[in-house]
């Protein structure tokens, strides 16, 4: 309901609502209607309430609210509901809980910050308080398992292609889930679900997006970056937090369309940061461990089932997501 009344505040366009609306618009009680602008104003909404006039919205704050973001997202937008939180062990994790629960598709769970933030391979994703957008999105698409490992690299083009249209940054995207932006990570993605054979029950989609990071640890600097050092100034990581949903939704009815990577997959190739260039590819264990296996090639695309495509000493090779990791010979890209 909060989410309802801030849309028809902000339509409203600075002019006073009346209470009658809003309670015939909804069907609730005055009082509904009165419990629910107080919560707003609890959240820190300036709204003015005048007597046989009704009430109007002065102003909003700057801050992740779930009924704010809701209040953004378009009509037809899969992803309605928002959970927000000041601090989860990891926003995957929550997602995980309310899915096995029975939570419907269409969840997005966000977190100021987050104390157990993970990446690929159980990295460790720094999530400090008021730097980043931290999210998960709940799906259960209908679709094989194998046909949804095409969300890890949608997700990457929907986050690489919406940087650059809100920002003017130029986004690439390093096989298979990491964004990045002058060759280093700005965004880290982030699939885990629950399938049988051929049933998805459910599939979790955790981006985290470095935004207003200022300073890395000196083992980071040359390996991360943010939007804030990019762009030198602080974002709005409440609108830009919608715009990337909104575009996620976009996408997301592609995939469910298709049912497959096709319709990404020359925007994907095109933004593919190793693209024409030597790698080193890394079997078996993380590359900070002890790899099995090391070999090195030319990577040349991804293909329609997701497989990096590398020729080895002349002869071409096919490298899945989730068996490798993959780095540039002198650094990370």
């Amino acid at each position: 309901m909060k989410a309802e009344i801030l849309k028809a505040l902000k339509e409203a366009g600075g002019k006073y609502i009346s209470g009658a609306v809003l309670c015939e618009r909804f069907g609730v009680s005055r009082q509904a209607v009165w419990k629910n602008m107080a919560a707003l104003k609890e959240a820190g909404y300036e709204i003015e309430s005048v007597s046989n006039k009704g009430y109007r919205l002065i102003s909003s704050p700057d801050r992740f609210y779930g009924p704010e973001i809701e209040s953004r997202l378009s009509e037809e937008n899969i992803l309605k509901r928002v959970m927000y939180f000041e601090e989860l062990d990891s926003t995957n994790i929550k997602a995980k809980q309310l899915a096995e629960a029975g939570e419907e598709e269409g969840l997005v769970v966000i977190a100021e910050s987050q104390t157990s933030g993970k990446g690929r391979r159980g990295r460790c994703w720094k999530s400090g308080k008021g730097e980043g957008i931290y999210m998960s999105f709940l799906l259960r698409p209908p679709v094989l398992p194998t046909q949804a490992s095409a969300l890890v690299f949608m997700t990457a083009l929907v986050v690489a292609e919406s940087i650059e249209k809100y920002f003017g940054i130029s986004a690439g995207i390093k096989w298979p889930n990491d964004v990045v932006v002058n060759g280093k990570k700005l965004c880290g993605i982030l699939i885990e679900g629950s399938a049988e054979e051929s049933t998805v029950h459910y599939m979790i989609v955790g981006v985290g997006i470095n935004a207003n990071t200022e300073e890395f640890p000196e083992e980071l600097k040359k390996k991360a970056t943010s939007l804030f050092l990019e762009t030198k100034k602080k974002i709005n990581r409440l609108e830009f937090t919608t715009e990337l949903i909104n575009a996620f939704d976009q996408y997301y009815k592609k995939f469910l369309e298709a049912q497959n990577l096709r319709p990404f997959l020359e925007k994907y190739n095109a933004r593919l940061v190793n693209r024409d260039k030597e790698v080193k590819i890394y079997y078996g264990l993380a590359e900070s461990a002890n790899p099995e296996k090391i070999e090195t090639g030319i990577a040349k695309s991804v293909d329609e089932h997701g497989a990096l495509v590398v020729f080895v000493n002349g002869q071409e090779k096919r490298v899945m997501y989730g068996e490798v990791s993959v780095r540039g010979i002198l650094d990370y890209v």
